[in-house]
């Protein structure tokens, strides 16, 4: 049976929050099992709270805990014992580990996965990616948001192959139209980087390049890949975070100024959270870590248990759908090695 390895103790509401979205994941899924890595007392606490078959949950006690104020390098190398490192070696080393979800320290993470899994090969740089509720009521791929600050042009064209297969992959996208994020629209527009870049893009016969997008066609465009720099990808997803969490602030301290808004509002409950659940990017749940040699899945520090069910179920489509094996094929297809600051 597929296994997926759950760092308990990683992110700000661990043991308990992981834990709990561990347990709700088995109910989503009947063909896969987990692994919880961490202090095994404290997540057998936490077990004890919950009926589920337990002969699908196996608990790898660690010592250890990388956390947050830790230099990650440093730390993947010493703490051998920590909850992430013996469960990104399990994913490593046992055939039948296909993932691994961590609301830990993102350099940890990114570490870790590079040192102990490994790149699949022909990959420059491996990118965080995740998944960005749009307009259209699905979902477009942000690829990079953070693991590469600094890029060239080859490591964007890679980025968009990489994207590109994990919306075939993941969420059965036949033809990926892809995006590069720039200050505007017109094929001279942006910085020296993203002008090679886009040269480079419009080569390549394994995706569909719609040419250069804007911020705001990330959520609201017609492309389900938006590629970026993980320096700019970031800054866009924090502030589209900050954009959701302003819309619902600002709702509902409207729907409770009066009486009668809230009496109307009482009609549009449904509605509200309909809206609610759009903006809801968790309901995708984490960033997968594109380019490694097996599923890496980065939740977000704060995540709660849906956050980190539905990243655990993420995991599991990735690994079913062979992402790995579709992002190998398509880079089979091409060559960058030539490619000017390759």
């Amino acid at each position: 049976m597929l296994k997926i390895v759950v760092d308990a103790m990683g992110g700000d509401n661990a043991p308990a929050e992981i834990v709990k979205g561990a347990v709700m994941s088995l109910g989503e899924r009947k063909d896969f099992s987990v692994i919880l890595t961490g202090d095994g007392n404290a997540i057998a606490q936490e077990l004890k709270k919950y009926t589920c078959d337990m002969s699908r949950i196996e608990v790898v006690h660690c010592s250890e805990v990388i956390t947050n104020d830790d230099v990650p390098t440093s730390a993947v190398r010493s703490k051998k014992d920590s909850s992430l490192v013996v469960g990104m070696n399990m994913l490593r080393n046992d055939p039948d580990v296909g993932g691994f979800i961590s609301a830990g320290s993102t350099g940890a993470v990114l570490t870790g996965g590079v040192m102990l899994v490994g790149r699949i090969k022909g990959v420059l740089r491996p990118a965080l990616c995740p998944a960005i509720p749009n307009s259209r009521g699905e979902q477009t791929l942000l690829c990079d948001c953070g693991a590469n600050a600094e890029c060239r042009p080859a490591y964007l064209a890679q980025f968009g192959i990489m994207a590109s297969a994990y919306a075939k992959a993941a969420f059965g996208v036949k033809n990926p139209r892809v995006g590069l994020v720039t200050n505007g629209t017109e094929e001279h527009k942006g910085d020296p980087l993203h002008q090679e870049a886009h040269q480079l893009m419009k080569q390549l016969d394994c995706i569909d390049f719609v040419g250069n997008i804007e911020g705001r066609d990330i959520m609201y465009g017609d492309v389900d890949v938006a590629v970026a720099d993980g320096f700019s990808g970031n800054v866009a997803l924090k502030a589209m975070e900050g954009c959701g969490k302003l819309v619902t602030t600002i709702l509902s301290r409207e729907l409770k100024a009066s009486i009668w808004s809230k009496i109307g509002s009482l009609f549009l409950l449904k509605r509200l959270k309909n809206v609610k659940n759009s903006l809801d990017y968790s309901r995708f749940g984490g960033s997968v870590f594109l380019g490694l040699k097996k599923v890496v899945v980065k939740s977000h520090g704060s995540s709660k248990a849906r956050s980190i069910s539905c990243s655990v179920v993420q995991a599991v489509d990735a690994y079913r759908n062979n992402l790995i094996g579709t992002i190998e094929d398509m880079l089979a297809e091409i060559d960058l090695s030539g490619a000017k600051d390759a």
